[in-house]
């Protein structure tokens, strides 16, 4: 009893290394193919090309597909470590770039609810009316407080990695602070392999149906085939979600999702940079701590992180 169950035990780690394996070297064929048929995707005149891209952005080929790059790029970045710091520089410049710039929804936040409390306590409005170059673009002034929540979500998802390499996040640091300089390292390594990436694929797993669920309908499934996604791309039609809480709330919370599918890869990106930036900081020694780093300053010798303290 005891030695049929250890050899299934067995077996079953043997399939799973195996089917690990397979997929990963499939994950060059399959990436060679999409780019070889880019109709098959990217054509959205044809239904079948937008189920292909909604069952394909959460499956399993996409995920092995991702790790083969990660792979691969890190393998050159260990041949070349040159390459491995440009990766740092380019992931660390875009989740700064993105974050400087929706950073400034803060205040477009501050500004807005100034002007909906004169507007409606001291001067009785009822409505906002914008015309951008000659369009005029109306909404109720229950409209315009409801879309405070937009920026909020917006400052959350998008600046997440950015606040990240700012150092800007809240540590609770126990043990950190008091190691040395290469366990530290360790300690980044793992928490992004251990923690912020599983966590992110998990995200997007969940938020990219959740998505497409309320952009088309018929509803996908993610428990459906590529096949039956295809037979009921027929009936394919965009259905955007613009129901509102209230009767002339704001009515645009799919960009809630999209936000959300957003948080997801922009955690994900964050995390291979913070792994790239652990792995060679620790190769480099104390030499290469903060290397390349780009942190807002608020003036000479101060800089943002320190200022919060």
């Amino acid at each position: 009893m005891d030695g049929s169950g250890s050899a299934g035990v067995l077996g079953a780690l043997g399939g799973g290394v195996l089917w690990f394996f397979k997929n990963l070297a499939l994950a060059f064929y399959n990436f060679g193919y999409a780019i070889a048929h880019p109709g098959l995707w990217l054509d959205w005149s044809n239904p079948q090309a937008i189920m292909r891209v909604v069952y394909y952005g959460a499956s399993t080929e996409f995920f092995f597909v991702v790790l083969a790059a990660f792979v691969v790029l890190t393998g050159l970045g260990l041949w070349r470590r040159s390459i491995m710091w440009g990766s740092v520089r380019v992931l660390e410049g875009f989740a700064n770039t993105i974050g400087r710039f929706f950073a400034w929804a803060g205040l477009l936040m501050v500004l807005q609810q100034i002007m909906i409390v004169f507007l409606q306590r001291i001067f009785r409005v009822s409505e906002i009316s914008l015309g951008p170059l000659g369009y005029a673009f109306s909404k109720d002034l229950s409209w315009w407080s409801e879309e405070l929540k937009l920026y909020n979500a917006m400052i959350v998802c998008l600046c997440i990695s950015y606040t990240f390499v700012q150092s800007g996040h809240v540590r609770v640091d126990l043990v950190y602070a008091h190691v040395s300089h290469r366990t530290r390292r360790l300690i980044d390594m793992a928490g992004a392999l251990v923690f912020m990436m599983p966590m992110a694929v998990l995200v997007w797993l969940y938020s990219w149906y959740f998505l497409w669920r309320h952009l088309i309908t018929p509803k996908p499934s993610a428990s459906e085939s590529l096949d039956r996604l295809l037979t009921k791309a027929q009936a394919l039609r965009w259905n955007v979600e613009t129901i509102g809480f209230s009767p002339n709330g704001f009515n645009g919370y799919f960009l809630f999702k999209v936000l959300l599918v957003a948080f997801a890869g922009l955690v994900f990106l964050q995390a291979i940079a913070v792994f790239y930036r652990a792995l060679l900081e620790y190769l480099e020694g104390e030499e290469g701590a903060g290397k390349y780093l780009d942190r807002d300053s608020l003036g000479p010798g101060e800089d943002a992180r320190e200022a919060t303290h």
